[in-house]
């Protein structure tokens, strides 16, 4: 009797419970991987119109009328090179980034779908059932806040590199991103690398809008065109970056003016104007009114379809041809 027990328990299925827990596993794996390849795919296409954007943000009307003149008095003054300023934060930033920001929104799909949305235990649990466009919204909210803490740092050393509008290097008050990450750090702390944090959350729950309207815009298209998948991805991708930015964009103008205003204190670069982030947003509406929070739009609004296609198109490549 032992020996047939012995036996039964050695031939014993492995519990279901196994692949399932494999699976999931694999799944959060390949979101982390396929974002460092869309962060590089972003940074290429995106950062000259950025650096456009975040100039016209930040300034006001007497130093450029508008995207174009901002351009050509770019490179009129600093070359093509000047487009990039501040790239190499972003360039490791947007990797690092898209990596948790794509990453964590595949894991917090599947967790809103097996636990909020679809779970288990319900009478009208249904396996194949997707998650709704409202949960992909709910997802990336939750992608968006987790994301942010390592955006904020990035995004305020970048902005406060592309504003430096001197041609000789010596003439900068920053030598470089890490220089800047030093002298904020050494004089301001944690809390002054991290400055804008909250702006940042708050830009970032826009995201609502984009990872809705991805998964809106991908089902649209799967079901009324013969669009093969990359397609999908591009234009969907391209697409929901678009209506992300036609929602967030006063967000993101408040976020920037609060960024870089001057941290004062040792480090020299003059009067803090903005205590809080919502200081910043009234000195917009002061100084131009309700067009204020939309001054830089074009060049952004411009950047998103390109940029934003080929991110997506680049990460849902990578996550088919990823094994498990």
């Amino acid at each position: 009797m032992d020996a047939n027990l012995k036996e039964h328990q050695e031939q014993a299925p492995v519990p279901a419970t196994a692949p399932v827990a494999v699976q999931k596993a694999a799944a959060n794996y390949k979101g982390f991987v396929a974002g460092v390849f869309s962060g590089i795919a972003k940074l290429s296409v995106g950062h000259p119109f950025d650096t456009i954007k975040v100039r016209l943000q930040t300034t006001d009307a007497t130093r450029f009328s508008g995207p174009l003149q901002c351009v050509t008095q770019t490179i009129r003054n600093e070359g093509i090179l000047g487009l990039y300023k501040g790239a190499s934060p972003p360039l490791v930033g947007w990797m690092f980034m898209d990596s948790v920001m794509l990453g964590s929104l595949t894991v917090y799909r599947r967790l809103l779908r097996d636990n909020l949305f679809n779970p288990p235990w319900h009478p009208l649990h249904d396996p194949a059932r997707p998650l709704p466009s409202h949960g992909h919204g709910l997802a990336g909210i939750l992608a968006g806040m987790t994301v942010s803490f390592i955006a904020a740092p990035v995004e305020h050393v970048k902005a406060r590199l592309q504003i430096q509008y001197a041609a000789r290097k010596e003439e900068r008050m920053y030598k470089g991103p890490i220089d800047c990450l030093k002298k904020v750090y050494t004089h301001h702390g944690i809390r002054g690398v991290y400055h804008g944090l909250g702006a940042t959350i708050l830009f970032r729950s826009f995201f609502f809008f984009w990872w809705g309207t991805y998964d809106v815009f991908s089902k649209w298209m799967k079901q009324y065109t013969q669009m093969s998948m990359p397609a999908i991805n591009f234009w969907a991708g391209g697409l929901s970056a678009q209506v992300f930015w036609l929602t967030s964009y006063p967000s993101d103008v408040v976020k920037q003016r609060f960024m870089t205003d001057n941290l004062g204190g040792g480090l020299g670069d003059g009067v803090r104007r903005f205590p809080r982030w919502r200081d910043a947003a009234v000195a917009v509406y002061r100084e131009n009114g309700a067009k204020g929070y939309w001054r830089g739009f074009l060049p952004c609004f411009l950047r998103a379809f390109p940029a934003n296609a080929m991110a997506l198109l680049v990460f849902e490549g990578v996550m088919r041809s990823l094994p498990g």
